[in-house]
């Protein structure tokens, strides 16, 4: 047994560790009390508390063929780019800003817009004054993981206890696909040479953590020709080492970003071949399915980005009492765990979900009723947003055994106003596309034009379910689709995850 617990494979409510519903109920209450309020590693939480990431660390010491780091972008919204970057100083006093305008943040994370432990001086200046002035505040550290094995006792000293490393691969063949290079006692370090030394880092560096008790989520690029087969093997080792979580994340590689994949025309994978591969792997891992790929600066709750509004030119303009603050965010803070632990106990507590079931006149051996991909525009847990003012789609798979997330889509505001849906026919044409395998979107209103739209794609829009929790939702549609006959055992939905 490692120095914590690690979650069996079976047996969770859904959702609340940031995996499938069959895996959380393996949980010590110890260990639960650790992510319940953390909105990357419990997929719960991300519906109950916010995360900001502050922008301190600029230097990295490899390099990624999918990574190009901006560091004065506000326009893109990807791993890499920030919109400033910040002195310790800085970063501590955004943070206490943030703290108190928005009093559901629980977690401080940095992830770069370069490597945290590549600027080892900074970020741990950045947590030491942290843990001193904002003890209730969760710190988090991302990292390629080349420097980790010398820095665990310094993560443990300031209470890091939750740590990613990004590992694309555990062979070094696959790793000369990926990194160029990487900067390692005072050389530059090129092709399979470099991937071995990081590969070993890596897994170095993840058994220590584990020793240390330190939780770690492994995230992983999903990279189509390159190491999609190999992230199976992947998941199974990090897993076996103690890890947390597993988050597969697509290849980001558009060329306008600038980076090499974008350049050189490698493409990025489609929704069905994540969720395929995502599925592979969970069989052996706890796997994120609700990550947006976050801004290295990003501010607020997953899906959303408040970063503009804490600019520090605007902090300073702020008068900012963070002693009144602090009563008002345990305040808070209790009321939503109290929430929370309500509706994880009511998963437990209630009964399996009423499906209207049929006999099947053919082959009566298999299943009624197969899964359905639904789209739903949700905020807070609920079925809360116009589908044409939707900025993400979260993406559920519905069957006889419930719903569970399965992804998300992003999307681009389709309306200016509640009345306006006819204008935005390119930006309507994206959002087809980006849903396309889903065969209904659940949102709270929807106008008559992306209706006609929706049905002629062959996805059926659903507006009878407004403000009702997403999972309800997602079920109560399911079951109308039983009831109809739509659901007849036969070939399984397209998938979209």
């Amino acid at each position: 047994m490692t120095a914590f617990e690690t979650p069996k494979a079976s047996g969770c409510s859904a959702g609340s560790c940031g995996a499938p519903s069959s895996q959380a109920d393996g949980m010590s209450d110890a260990l639960r009390a650790r992510v319940q309020d953390h909105p990357c590693y419990s997929e719960d939480a991300h519906h109950y508390f916010a995360r900001m990431h502050v922008a301190v660390a600029p230097a990295c010491n490899i390099q990624c063929h999918y990574c190009n780091r901006k560091y004065d972008c506000a326009n893109e919204s990807r791993p890499g780019v920030v919109s400033e970057l910040l002195t310790p100083d800085q970063a501590v006093k955004k943070t206490l800003a943030v703290a108190a305008a928005i009093p559901q943040m629980t977690v401080l994370g940095i992830a770069g817009p370069g490597d945290p432990l590549a600027n080892p001086a900074r970020t741990f200046d950045t947590f030491r004054q942290l843990a001193a002035k904002a003890p209730d505040i969760k710190l988090c550290l991302s990292t390629n993981g080349l420097m980790l094995p010398g820095h665990i006792d310094e993560l443990a000293k300031h209470n890091i206890d939750h740590v990613t490393i990004t590992i694309n691969c555990v062979d070094a063949d696959v790793g000369a696909l990926i990194y160029p290079w990487i900067f390692w006692q005072n050389r530059r370090i090129h092709g399979r040479e470099a991937a071995a030394i990081l590969i070993g880092q890596q897994q170095k560096g993840l058994e220590m953590l584990v020793a240390r008790g330190i939780l770690v989520k492994v995230n992983s690029v999903l990279i189509p020709g390159v190491n999609d087969e190999h992230l199976k093997a992947v998941s199974k080792i990090v897993k076996a080492k103690g890890a947390f979580l597993h988050n597969v994340m697509p290849l980001i590689a558009e060329a306008e970003h600038g980076t090499f994949y974008g350049v050189m025309g490698q493409r990025s994978p489609s929704p069905a071949e994540l969720k395929t591969l995502q599925d592979a792997c969970e069989g052996d891992m706890n796997m994120m399915r609700h990550c947006r790929q976050c801004r290295a600066d990003a501010v607020g709750m997953l899906g959303e980005d408040r970063g503009d509004e804490f600019t520090m030119d605007k902090i300073e303009a702020m008068d900012i009492d963070y002693e009144a603050a602090m009563a008002v965010r345990a305040e808070l803070r209790a009321k939503l765990t109290a929430e929370l632990a309500a509706k994880r106990a009511g998963i437990h507590d209630a009964p399996a979900p009423q499906v209207i079931r049929f006999t099947p006149r053919i082959e009566p051996q298999k299943p009624v009723g197969r899964p359905v991909l639904m789209a739903v525009a949700a905020k807070n847990g609920v079925v809360g947003v116009h589908f044409g003012h939707a900025r993400e789609f979260l993406v559920y798979e519905a069957s006889a055994g419930g719903a569970r997330l399965v992804g998300h889509r992003r999307a681009d505001a389709y309306c200016s106003g509640d009345d306006s849906c006819g204008e935005g026919e390119p930006v309507l044409e994206r959002t087809l596309r980006a849903l396309a395998g889903c065969e209904a979107v659940l949102c709270s209103r929807i106008g008559i034009e992306p209706w006609g739209r929706l049905e002629a794609a062959g996805i059926q829009p659903n507006g009878e379910h407004a403000m009702e929790p997403v999972e309800e939702a997602v079920m109560a549609v399911w079951n109308e689709m039983l009831a109809g006959g739509k659901l007849d055992a036969g070939p399984l939905a397209a998938k979209c995850a």
